[in-house]
């Protein structure tokens, strides 16, 4: 499938991808700063560091599904600019709380749930505003100009806010991820208005269900999901254990770790700037599978590092494992946002996001017992399963077949 020429993609497009990127930017530079506030500032410790973290993610797990409802109910535009707006007001809360001496390890963390929260609503309804605003010939390059977006803010928000708070302290590093959140607000703000339906008064369950079902009876968007699951438990069984790993068994030193990480970055950036390329010589499908086959071929360079102990070989996989999955977000948002009826894209969204995130802590907790029970290294031979698994889930559904993209819902 040719994409259309990406000077062709519309104005309100442009303000969509400069917010994402503002948004996306912010983000990660407030998560890179909040530990080293608590740690540094707060005299916190790694279990407390832990809570921060669980706070900040939670909101993922518990109300994407939500978000996926009011996207299908309210104005779009006006649910992204609040939310954005919320995360910005926490981000201020954070600035003014930290300037004044007020600031404390709960209340740190109760204002990273905010923050969140306003995420969350962001990222369930960016999908169904971009299909609602950009032609369907045209969603492929839209999304990967997204996609490039946060593959910029993963590799540069965290070491820009880390370096900053090093440098100047954290009232810097907060000051700034709430100038660029402000500025998404301002961007959003001049979209024009967009509304799924007319406001629903059927009980919220019942639209949840009718999202769920609708993806799961769908014959491309189930495996997608299953995939999807099967990817993250087995990513995140290696999430947990790597950096023990990476110092007791490969020699790394910090520096060392840091360099492996941000080659995940690196290949997140790396795919998504070939992908209009490979977009021209490979089928659809093919562009679909190439994420699972990268993330097997990454979780095999990992279990290399066994018998062959080298960050050499870990940052390959984590290159890897950015480069392929980018190319596999990219052409599946594109999917989903064909085949769903605009008037359920909130929900399939929430619920792919639910899914996904949801699985992310079941494999961390596998990945502390794997490796409390057998060892570290029995960690990356259980990823390398779960990974194996998620390429016969894809392989075995229609989904790598398709030659081009289907018709619209």
């Amino acid at each position: 499938m040719p994409p259309e020429p990406e000077t062709s993609l519309p104005p309100t497009f442009r303000r969509i991808a400069w917010s994402n990127l503002a948004a996306q930017l912010s983000e990660q530079m407030a998560l890179a700063a909040a530990p080293l506030v608590a740690v540094l500032r707060l005299g916190a410790g790694a279990a407390e560091t832990g809570l921060l973290q669980t706070a900040q993610t939670l909101p993922f797990l518990l109300l994407s599904l939500p978000a996926g409802v009011m996207a299908d109910r309210a104005s779009r535009r006006r649910l992204m600019v609040g939310s954005e707006a919320l995360r910005a007001l926490s981000l201020v809360a954070v600035l003014v709380l930290a300037a004044q001496g007020g600031l404390t390890l709960p209340v740190l963390a109760a204002l990273g749930f905010l923050g969140a929260l306003g995420t969350v609503c962001y990222s369930v309804t960016a999908p169904a505003l971009v299909a609602a605003l950009v032609l369907r010939d045209q969603l492929a390059a839209a999304n990967r100009w997204l996609e490039l977006a946060r593959s910029i803010a993963y590799a540069a928000g965290p070491a820009v806010g880390g370096a900053i708070v090093g440098w100047t302290g954290a009232p810097a590093a907060y000051a700034l991820a709430t100038g660029l959140s402000l500025a998404a607000v301002v961007l959003l703000a001049g979209l024009p208005d967009h509304r799924a339906t007319a406001g629903s008064r059927r009980h919220p369950l019942h639209d949840l269900a009718e999202g769920a079902a609708f993806a799961m009876r769908h014959p491309l968007l189930r495996p997608i999901l299953g995939t999807a699951v099967v990817f993250n438990i087995a990513w995140f069984v290696l999430q947990a254990v790597y950096v023990a790993y990476a110092v007791q068994r490969l020699g790394l030193t910090a520096g060392g770790i840091g360099m492996t990480l941000g080659l995940y970055g690196a290949g997140m950036v790396t795919g998504a700037l070939l992908a209009p390329r490979l977009s021209r010589r490979l089928t659809f499908g093919a562009m679909v599978a190439i994420g699972p086959f990268a993330g097997l071929c990454a979780s095999a360079a990992m279990l290399l590092t066994l018998w062959l102990p080298t960050g050499v070989l870990a940052g390959l996989g984590f290159f890897l494992f950015g480069a392929g999955p980018v190319l596999w977000t990219i052409s599946t948002t594109t999917l989903r946002q064909v085949v769903t009826p605009a008037a359920l894209l909130g929900r399939v969204s929430a619920l792919v996001m639910t899914a996904t995130f949801g699985a992310r802590p079941v494999g961390a907790a596998i990945g502390a017992w794997v490796a409390g029970r057998f060892g570290v290294e029995a960690c990356l031979a259980v990823s390398a399963a779960g990974f194996m698994v998620q390429v016969l889930v894809i392989s075995a559904s229609p989904v790598p077949r398709l030659r081009h993209l289907p018709e619209a819902a």
